[in-house]
């Protein structure tokens, strides 16, 4: 695989593949609260690829179809062992031309609608149509997108039971034995479910997003766990939802009392140390064994620039034990060492 040489990689050992530490996820550029232009998305991806990202997550609920359409454009003609391409499962998308701005936080929407659809057929049928719109013969890491209680409440144990007695997952399996696929697993928001999921499924790996970052570590346990068993942890979300990069957002919506006090203490020691909490927030969950890659939503050139040199900037080991010292990061959390090793 091609990289430059300022970015590392780490295998995800079980399908063979090797995924930069930084990856690009593209919710953003498909205008998660704010329009992003065509012709900025493409600079975007440009200017990733130029700096040597070169695994790309995707989804069809981003922008009701959108980022798939602008990643498969942009990688149409690239050699197809170039990158690494991670895209979902669990929602249909269904013309519909009375889609409006704003739906689910799309600025711009294409006229599609989600259904949620998590049975073996419901997976097949996604998949097929991810393949279309990506302009790709195979996938290769096949997530199963927002099962769980978080997303669904009162309904989660009936798309549960899609997924597991209705062949979501032995759908997954199937594609992976055929060669279409690599590697499969969940694309969350909670760890308690992909829990779940590995005590009834052979996954190769989890995108847990904002569960497993600086500001908050209740998913240890189920960190360490993928360690133990080999599977790997894709860490989504790493400023939660903004709120670690100035943004006055958690959780895609607004930030309690409690949450933001604990971000302002971690940038209270942020600024002590002259280091930018965004570079904090970027190193420190690559420091687990289980993190092979550590995915950043972009939406500009400026921020592809941003995040990269995050990535490498200098951070004294005294910053993370005064974190641990004041107990604001787990103290059974690893710690990053001098620079992000390779695996």
């Amino acid at each position: 695989m091609h990289r430059a040489p300022s970015l590392l990689s780490r295998p995800l050992p079980s399908a063979d593949l090797r995924l930069t530490t930084l990856g690009f996820g593209a919710a953003a550029l498909a205008g998660l609260y704010d329009a992003v232009d065509a012709d900025v998305a493409a600079a975007t991806l440009q200017a990733a690829w130029d700096a040597g990202v070169r695994f790309i997550d995707t989804a069809p609920f981003y922008g009701y179809t959108l980022s798939e359409r602008r990643v498969g454009d942009f990688l149409a003609g690239r050699p197809r062992d170039s990158f690494v391409l991670s895209t979902k499962v669990g929602r249909l998308m269904q013309p519909d031309p009375d889609v409006r701005p704003g739906s689910d936080g799309w600025a711009a929407p294409l006229p599609f609608r989600p259904v949620y659809d998590y049975s073996h057929d419901g997976v097949m049928r996604s998949f097929e149509s991810s393949l279309q719109r990506l302009g790709l013969s195979r996938i290769d890491i096949l997530l199963v997108h927002d099962i769980g209680r978080m997303t669904h409440g009162d309904r989660h144990e009936h798309h549960w039971r899609a997924l597991t007695d209705g062949g979501g997952l032995k759908a997954l399996e199937s594609l992976r034995s055929q060669g279409l696929v690599n590697a499969i697993g969940l694309g969350v928001n909670e760890w308690q479910v992909a829990q779940d999921a590995l005590a009834v499924a052979p996954l190769d790996c989890v995108l847990l997003a904002g569960r497993y970052t600086l500001l908050e570590q209740g998913s240890l346990g189920f960190m360490d766990r993928c360690a133990q068993e080999g599977v790997r942890v894709l860490v989504g979300g790493p400023f939660n939802s903004g709120l670690l990069a100035g943004q006055a957002r958690y959780n895609y919506g607004d930030v309690p009392a409690d949450v933001m006090s604990r971000a302002q203490a971690l940038g209270a020691v942020a600024a002590e140390f002259d280091v930018p909490l965004q570079a904090a927030a970027l190193q420190f969950p690559l420091a687990h064994p289980a993190v092979a890659s550590v995915l950043a939503g972009m939406r500009s050139p400026a921020q592809v620039t941003a995040n990269v040199a995050w990535l490498s900037h200098p951070i004294p080991r005294p910053f993370w034990l005064t974190l641990r010292e004041r107990g604001l990061i787990d103290a059974a959390a690893p710690l990053p060492s001098k620079g992000t090793k390779e695996g």
